[in-house]
């Protein structure tokens, strides 16, 4: 079985992606950027996969050039996953940016040393629809613009990073391009397979134990891990989705919404009542937490959903049923109260 290497392996979506791969038979090579993260993978395969004898994990660091060649080294497929993710906006938006960036490049240049078939790239969907002077159902024609002032350091991260990526491919004479798909998700939520319960779960967290007396008037797509990992693998061997940008977003919801799922699964803390965006502004000014949402409150933001529901054949996981997979798990690992 031909072999896919998984860049940022102890990630939330990257877990997924590993466990499916197993699943298939596929071998699996991961990277991860410390003794610690290679321990969280090893449990979690132990844990969530029969198929563990077929994962091998290698060291590499996207600010660094060291490891990237080795790693991509005899690998048909690349999964490039990994990306820091803050909710915060950083003091220094190259904390994300360069990262970001340089590392999509490291990764890149080692696939074309060693003639990988294909990458599929995760981005995002805040690299599509922010920025805008007027509302409207996003596709994959937009991009994100990087330079208005209210899209926050990881959106233009996400962004940069993936133009930088379709720049190089395009860049390559035709001998040595190789094929690229770029998947852009919305919120990803869903079940965790280690108990690193990432960014975005740690957000909801707070949102189940009745943080926010009331909550900021967001409104958010979502899509189920589950399906963001099998979409990768899909899009890896399915030639339809070679040089396409697609969106993965099954629904989108005002943050309240998601309160009253959590409340429907039998969570009481959630509050239902939301607070003026005038307020959110001016708490932002004092509170980091606040800081990267205050210019999207109020927002309503739609994303065209048909280009993915032509390729991949399967009915995407209710984000009603995501939302009470996620509450019961991170109640059984004892954090909501």
């Amino acid at each position: 079985m031909d072999e896919v290497l998984v860049t940022g392996g102890s990630g939330f979506i990257a877990l997924h992606c590993i466990q499916q791969l197993l699943s298939l038979g596929f071998k699996v090579r991961c990277t991860v950027r410390s003794e610690k993260k290679k321990l969280e993978v090893i449990k979690a395969m132990q844990h969530h996969s029969l198929n563990s004898d077929l994962l091998t994990i290698v060291f590499a660091d996207l600010m660094n050039d060291e490891g990237w060649e080795d790693a991509v080294k005899g690998c048909k497929y690349v999964l490039h996953i990994a990306s820091p993710f803050v909710t915060q906006e950083p003091a220094n938006e190259d904390i994300l940016i360069r990262p970001a960036v340089d590392g999509t490049i490291r990764l890149l240049n080692a696939c074309t040393v060693h003639q990988v078939e294909k990458v599929v790239l995760t981005s995002s969907f805040v690299a599509i629809g922010y920025g805008h002077a007027e509302p409207k159902i996003y596709d994959e024609r937009d991009w994100t613009q990087y330079n208005d002032r209210s899209v926050t350091a990881y959106a233009k991260s996400k962004t940069l990073a993936e133009k930088t990526a379709w720049d190089f491919v395009q860049s390559l004479d035709e001998k040595r391009r190789f094929k690229l798909t770029v998947l852009n998700p919305v919120g990803v939520m869903g079940p965790m397979l280690s108990d690193d319960i990432g960014t975005t779960n740690a957000e909801l967290l707070l949102l189940l134990r009745g943080k926010f007396p009331r909550v900021p008037k967001l409104h958010v797509g979502w899509v189920d891990v589950r399906d963001v990992a099998k979409a990768h693998i899909t899009a890896m061997t399915c030639a339809s989705t070679d040089n396409e940008r697609i969106i993965l977003c099954k629904k989108e919801f005002w943050l309240v919404e998601i309160a009253e799922m959590f409340r429907k699964a039998g969570f009481v803390k959630p509050s239902v009542k939301e607070m003026p965006n005038v307020i959110v502004k001016i708490l932002a000014l004092f509170m980091r937490d606040l800081s990267g949402i205050a210019n999207y409150v109020g927002q309503e933001v739609y994303a065209n959903k048909d280009k993915a529901k032509g390729i991949f054949d399967w009915k995407f996981i209710s984000i009603e049923e995501s939302a009470a997979e996620t509450a019961n798990q991170l109640d059984r690992m004892g954090l909501v109260n």
